[in-house]
């Protein structure tokens, strides 16, 4: 395989933010800074900055984009159209800020040469948009909803168990009790009585959690529609139901994303990291799928920042039963 400094002839780093994009036009071979520039986010400046890049860059240049998914997405859009090759980067480590400082050229010259000496076959390539930017869109929105609905039942339990409303709330709502509250009969009459307040609020949050519910129906119907016209048959895989087929469709993206299994793996936190030390040879998984993993009654700091280590955690631990049907707690050593 050949490097990136081998196989195009400038690398131009992107550092992205909501206004402005900063850039940074470096040779590849040599690595000498050619030139840095800074324009504006919207349409004409993204043409602008295509624009520089080719009169200071002619031949071959590759684009080096910081959060393709998020402030780069446009520019990643913009480049790809003009057919610039486009890889993602990740912001550099703030330790690597200690003794050089920080700005946004020193941050887009960062992110030219973080790719200048990798092999170009494993670089990592933007999401693709269509079907699979709709995937992300409903993933986002159905994770927003979820926290919505858990935090209005959490405060309908609490209204209920603070004031006496008639409704056992001893324990935790059933759907049958929130339906019930949620067809309570509430006067329109203003009222300063704190039961008659009480009870139009908790009405209220009532019909807010069943609202939220059918929308979450339908946001599972959506992305079980989308994941199987983008990867018939994964659905049918033991553990992988709309929500988790649809976090590794997004996750991978599409053919070239990612370059291998072992890749994907470490993706998603699940390949094996060694932990030897002195006679102990072993390896263990990343912390990040052991705290995203539902069994686990305290996740750890940081649980759950891998959407694919949540989906790799519910397949196994359907597969850790042994019908594939009724996930069970993994036996430990």
């Amino acid at each position: 395989m050949s490097i990136v400094a081998e196989t195009v002839e400038h690398v131009v780093g992107i550092d992205t933010h909501a206004r402005t994009h900063t850039y940074c036009l470096v040779h590849a071979r040599t690595g000498a800074v050619i030139d840095t520039a800074t324009f504006p986010t919207s349409r004409s400046g993204n043409a602008r900055a295509i624009s520089w890049i080719t009169r200071r860059g002619p031949g071959s240049v590759l684009a080096a984009v910081e959060g393709t998914s998020s402030y780069g997405a446009g520019i990643t859009a913009a480049l790809l159209e003009q057919g610039f090759d486009v890889a993602e980067v990740r912001p550099a480590a703030r330790s690597s800020h200690a003794h050089a400082g920080k700005s946004d050229t020193l941050d887009a010259e960062a992110a030219a040469r973080s790719v200048i000496g990798r092999e170009y076959d494993t670089l990592a390539r933007p999401r693709q948009a269509g079907p699979r930017a709709a995937l992300r869109v409903l993933l986002a929105a159905r994770s927003i909803i979820d926290q919505q609905r858990t935090a209005n039942r959490n405060a309908l339990t609490a209204l209920l168990r603070g004031i006496d409303l008639g409704v056992d709330a001893r324990k935790p709502l059933t759907d049958t009790q929130i339906r019930l509250v949620a067809a309570w009969r509430t006067g329109r009459a203003a009222s300063s009585d704190a039961l008659v307040i009480a009870r139009r609020e908790a009405r209220r949050l009532a019909v807010t959690v069943l609202e939220q519910t059918e929308l979450l129906k339908v946001n599972h119907r959506q992305l079980q529609q989308l994941t199987e016209q983008l990867a018939p048959g994964l659905q049918d895989v033991p553990g992988l139901g709309p929500v988790t087929a649809a976090i590794i469709v997004c996750a991978y993206s599409h053919r070239g994303r990612v370059r291998s299994e072992a890749a994907f793996a470490a993706l998603g936190g699940i390949a094996p990291l060694p932990a030897s030390s002195g006679n102990t040879s072993r390896h263990r998984l990343s912390r990040s799928i052991l705290g995203a993993c539902p069994e686990r009654s305290r996740p750890s700091p940081g649980a759950g920042s891998r959407p694919p280590a949540r989906a790799a955690c519910c397949a196994g631990a359907a597969h850790a039963s042994p019908d594939h049907q009724q996930p069970l707690r993994p036996r430990r050593r």
